[in-house]
Formats: C-alpha cells, sequence, structure tokens
C-alpha cells in the first residue's frame, strides 16, 4: 500500500508532501488544475516514461519519492535483490531526474539502493496497477485480453504459458536449424560440384614437381638451340684438349709449362707449390675437355621432344593461372581440395534428424498449446459469469459477455485468438468490445474487470484516472459503490469529476493550480528569471514589478471542506448545493456502513434552512 508521496519540481509541482490512507482515496479539481500529474509522478517514480518538460521549468533536477508498506511479497523481493527494509520497516522507492547539456537524466533507487529498469517493472507489478485515461480504447485489443485471461486464470496458468513460451523458443530453434541447414545443404553441393570439377582439373595435369615448370622451359631452350650447342661445345674442346687446326690447345700449352717447371725444381724447391697447381690445372682442363666432348657427342635435335614439352608448359602456366599463381600454389590446392571432398562428402548433421527433432518440437508445442487452450476455457468460463455479475450493480443487469477461445498458428502465447464479444442491450448479437460498447460502457467493463482481477491479484494500490468518463447519475453511484468494494481489498486512488464517487471515498483530496508571487528578480536554479506581472515590458499596474509562478498544490480536506469540494463539483457553493453535498455524504457513509457525525450535521442543517424559508 502506498503510505506517501514525495514530490520536488516535477512538472508544475514545486514541492509537495502527501500522505495516503486505505481504502478510496480521492482527487478532485477543476479540469486543468494538475490531477493526473500526481499520478504521472507515481507512475515516474516506479519507472515510467517521463517527458522532456518532467523538471520543471527554471530546476535543474526533480525528484520524487513513494512510501510503500510492506508485505511478505515484496519482503521476499528484497531479500531476492539483497536489499534491506528501510529503518522503519518500509519500501522506499525514489527517482531523480537532472537537466543537462545532453538530455535529460534519471537515476532510480529501492531503499537507498540504484536498480535497473528491469528491477523497477518487476517491483512495480509488485506495487501499483495504474488504469490511465484512455486505456478503455486498448479494452479492444487481442493481445490485451489474452494477457488479462491468462492473469485472471491464475498461477496454473501463467504457468503454463510459460512451457509453451519455453517449448515455442526450442521449436523456434530446431527450425532456424533445420533451414540453416538447407541453406548449408545447398552450399555444399554447389561447392562439391566446384570442388570435384577443381580435383578433376588439377589431377589430370599429374602435378609433383614444384619445379617442373622451371626444369621444362630449361629443356625446351636446350633442344632449341641444339645445334648451335653442338658446334660451340666443339669449339670449347679444340681450345681446352685438341686443336685441329694445327694451334696449341690450353691443355699443351699447361703441358710444356709443367715440363719447365719441373727443371726449375731442380735448383729451387720452392717451385713445387706453383707446380702442383699447374699440374692440377692441368688434370682439370683435360677432365673439361672430356666432358665438354661427351656433351657434344650427346647432343641431339628432337623435334617431337621439343613440341611435348611446349605443349607440357603451356599446360602448367594455365594451371599456374587458374590455380596458382605458382605450380607449387596448385599442388598446394589440390592437396586441400581432397580433404575439403571428404568433409563435404561427409554431410555433418543429417537433414533427415533435424527434420525429425523440428516434428518432435512442434508436437511438443501443440499438446503444452492444447493444455493451455484448456486452461483459458476454463478462466473464460468463469469470468463470463463473474464479469457479468459484477456489471449488473452498475446498471448493466441485461449485459451479455463471452471470451471466445479461437485457434491461431502456435506462438509464444500459445494457440488461442481471445475475443471478449459484448452484447449491452437484450436481442442484440455478441460483437466485438471495441466494436460495440460505448465510451460509458467500456468504463463500466473496464472497472468491472478489474474488480474481477482484484479478487487473484494479490497487488496492493489500484489507480484509476477518471475512470467514470462518460457517466453520470444512477451509474456513477454504482461506480462509486464499485471502488469502494474494491478498496476493501486494496487501495484504490481515483482522480474524479464525479461527486458521488469523490462523497464515497474515505480520503478526499483537492488539487488545484496557483500563481504565487516571488520577490522581484527571485533567480531560478538555472538562472532564467520566472514570468512578471504587467504590461509586455515588464510594468506593473500599479507601477511595481513582481515575480509569478504557477505551481499545483493538493490539500487534504477535511468534512467541512469535503462539502465545499463536492458541492462544487455539483456546480455551485450556495446553500441548496451544500445540502445536497451533505446528502451525499450522509448516504455514502450509510453505504459504507458508518454512521457518522455528519448525519447530525446534515440534519440540524436542514432544519435551519426549512426555518430560515419558512421566516
Amino acid at each position: 500500500m502506498l503510505i506517501s508521496l514525495q514530490i520536488e519540481d516535477f512538472a508544475l509541482i514545486d514541492r509537495l508532501s502527501l500522505s495516503f490512507g486505505d481504502g478510496l482515496n480521492v482527487l478532485t479539481g477543476e479540469t486543468g488544475a494538475g490531477k493526473s500529474i500526481i499520478l504521472d509522478a507515481l507512475d515516474a517514480v516506479l519507472g515510467g516514461k517521463v517527458g522532456s518538460r518532467a523538471i520543471r521549468s527554471g530546476a535543474e533536477r526533480a525528484s520524487i519519492e513513494a512510501t510503500f508498506r510492506l508485505d511478505e511479497t515484496l519482503k521476499n523481493w528484497l531479500k531476492a535483490q539483497a536489499i534491506e527494509p528501510s529503518s522503519e520497516g518500509h519500501l522506499i522507492c525514489s527517482r531523480e531526474m537532472t537537466a543537462g547539456k545532453g538530455g535529460q537524466r534519471s537515476r532510480s533507487r529501492v531503499n537507498g539502493v540504484v536498480v535497473n529498469k528491469q528491477q523497477l517493472e518487476e517491483l512495480r507489478d509488485r506495487l501499483v496497477e495504474i488504469t490511465a485515461q484512455g486505456q478503455t480504447v486498448q479494452l479492444g485489443q487481442p493481445g490485451l485480453q489474452r494477457a488479462w485471461l491468462d492473469g485472471f486464470g491464475g498461477p496454473a496458468l501463467v504457468e503454463q504459458r510459460e512451457k509453451v513460451a519455453a517449448a515455442h523458443a526450442a521449436y523456434q530453434q530446431a527450425a532456424t536449424a533445420l533451414e540453416k541447414r538447407r541453406q548449408i545443404e545447398q552450399q555444399r553441393l554447389q561447392q562439391l560440384d566446384l570442388f570435384e570439377y577443381q580435383a578433376r582439373d588439377l589431377a589430370a595435369a599429374n602435378l609433383g614437381d614444384p619445379d617442373e615448370l622451371t626444369d621444362l622451359e630449361q629443356e625446351r631452350q636446350r633442344l632449341a638451340h641444339a645445334v648451335d650447342l653442338k658446334q660451340q661445345s666443339y669449339e670449347v674442346y679444340q681450345a681446352l684438349y685438341q686443336n685441329d687446326s694445327g694451334g696449341e690447345a690450353c691443355a699443351d700449352l699447361l703441358g710444356r709449362a709443367e715440363n719447365t717447371l719441373t727443371d726449375m725444381l731442380r735448383y729451387d724447391s720452392q717451385i713445387q707449390p706453383i707446380l702442383d697447381m699447374v699440374i692440377e690445372a692441368m688434370a682439370q682442363v683435360e677432365e673439361a675437355g672430356r666432358q665438354i666432348n661427351s656433351y657434344g657427342e650427346d647432343l641431339e635435335t628432337d623435334p617431337e621432344r621439343l613440341e611435348e614439352v611446349e605443349q607440357r608448359i603451356l599446360q602448367l602456366r594455365q594451371i599456374c593461372k587458374k590455380y596458382g599463381p605458382t605450380l607449387a600454389d596448385a599442388i598446394a590446392l589440390h592437396n586441400q581440395l581432397q580433404a575439403d571432398l571428404e568433409s563435404l562428402t561427409d554431410g555433418g548433421q543429417s537433414l533427415e534428424t533435424l527434420e525429425k527433432q523440428v516434428e518432435e518440437r512442434l508436437a511438443t508445442l501443440v499438446s503444452l498449446c492444447a493444455a493451455l487452450t484448456d486452461l483459458r476455457k476454463a478462466a473464460a468460463h468463469k469470468l463470463q459469469a463473474q464479469l457479468v455479475e459484477e456489471l449488473k450493480p452498475l446498471a448493466m443487469d441485461k449485459v451479455q459477455f463471452q471470451v471466445n477461445v479461437a485457434p491461431m498458428t502456435p506462438s509464444a502465447s500459445g494457440a488461442d485468438r481471445i475475443t471478449f464479444l459484448f452484447s449491452p442491450n437484450p436481442g442484440e448479437p455478441l460483437q466485438p468490445l471495441s466494436e460495440i460498447a460505448s465510451g460509458g460502457e467500456m468504463s463500466r467493463f473496464l472497472l468491472a474487470l478489474k474488480a474481477c482481477f482484484s479478487q487473484v491479484d494479490p497487488i496492493g494500490t489500484m489507480v484509476f484516472d477518471e475512470i467514470d468518463t462518460g457517466v453520470s447519475g444512477r451509474v456513477a453511484q454504482a461506480i462509486a459503490e464499485k471502488l469502494h468494494q474494491l478498496g476493501q481489498r486494496h487501495q484504490v486512488l481515483c482522480v474524479t469529476h464525479q461527486p458521488l464517487i469523490a462523497a464515497m471515498a474515505t480520503a478526499h483530496f483537492r488539487v488545484g493550480k496557483h500563481v504565487i508571487d516571488l520577490p522581484t528578480g527571485t533567480v531560478q536554479q538555472n538562472g532564467s528569471k520566472t514570468a512578471k506581472k504587467g504590461d509586455s515590458n515588464g510594468n506593473g499596474h500599479n507601477g511595481k514589478t513582481e515575480e509569478v509562478r504557477t505551481v499545483v498544490r493538493v490539500t487534504p480536506l477535511d468534512s467541512a471542506e469535503r462539502k465545499q469540494e463536492i458541492a462544487a463539483l455539483v456546480g455551485g457553493t450556495d446553500q441548496e448545493a451544500i445540502a445536497f453535498a451533505e446528502s451525499l455524504l450522509t448516504q455514502a457513509a450509510q453505504t459504507r456502513g458508518e454512521v457518522p457525525e455528519a448525519v447530525t450535521a446534515a440534519k440540524s442543517t436542514t432544519r435551519a434552512s426549512k426555518r430560515r424559508k419558512s421566516s
């Protein structure tokens, strides 16, 4: 239950402290007085969205603090979050919003501990349920109708829906894996064709030696110049070993040098190393002559071999161009292709296995959805009967209501399309609620729906923002009594314009806008000044200038003040309006089972009024 609300520099509120009690708490005031700002602040402190104008003009920061009474559910939540209760044993939610150059920043705390958005959303669901203006429009949304039915169905239905959501996620995962595997299979077959073609192409080239192309190019040069090489080798042989033209060959000259050195050795032993070198050179020249002679004799022209070599070179160059750039790269690719072909041929997890897994998970999902449908139908039957009973006191005793549960494709929310069907008049067919209900009927329907949920919902505080829109007279009285009934099980906060509802409250607050005067020259926290009374140049009518600001004030009303406020809601503040307000308060007290002092006061006031008229 909400105990108190502290607001500072939020929207039009400069500073406000409110305390709330059990039962029905109402806020009244003129249209545009700022009643909804109070509810906006409560929504904001529990993680609701705030606009760029949330911080009061001229202020740098705004703060909101809401204090709640702890119950076992909240104690368990605090324990799970490792957050201690406050020193008074309460739960305190606070939010601070700060204006900056880069935009508005905010931080939320629970009992002084900073919490994230997810934690705050979990806590909000346990603290407050806010029914805001315009929510009746959402009554026609199938998704919201399904969520309401599931909540009414209780923990067993919610647990089954969670099982369905998990099964749907598992099915989606398997279906995604199957689709991916099918795509991979298509890619695999395409890749397999390419690899097989490349492997055949490379295998046909009979690759093995990475230096083969270099060797073949050298062989081609030798074969193409065989005649020249043979002639040149003979000339070398002549120069080294045997000169047929009559001149001396290198071997002859070395032989003569050897003889001379041998003679010199007889007289000087130092000649020996030189002689040894000449003898060695003589041996190498003779060996070179023999080898060049053998080389020349072995050289033959072979046009067929030359053509064969050139064809092979052309083939290898094509291979390098396609798979290279070098022959070594092409050979490495061939080896890699062999390994890749083995991997692609294996194929991994089979399509049959994945298809079977998808079928099994779909069957599980369908089975769980069927169980969820049964639970929803049972909840729908119960909701139909209970909602009709809740609507009867709201001047809708002839209403027909049905929850239609129609099949749809299984999803994370089940396989049911939920539609609320409604007929407010006897003899008229059931139609979707959003297509037939008037604004007043939608308001009463929503209130009755909340009344049904309140019996299974452990939430402490229910908030209604002008739930009485579009109704009056007897229907307004019925709504007032329904709100009072809700207040027996929950704390209820209600913004209203209806005097009948205001009279039924256990606590009554008047909300109004006030223009306050500030000392001349007052500067706000961000340096901006407030508006001044007077003409457009800032000159007051009496030559003075005054700073003014508009603020929202909330006043808890005592018995006498309530009479005045309810009389104002009726439309006047004369004695008849006051008397009527007294009668409403008396009637409300009797409905609540109270015997208020106001009854005696009302009778006295009525008698006095009669005496004045008679005189």
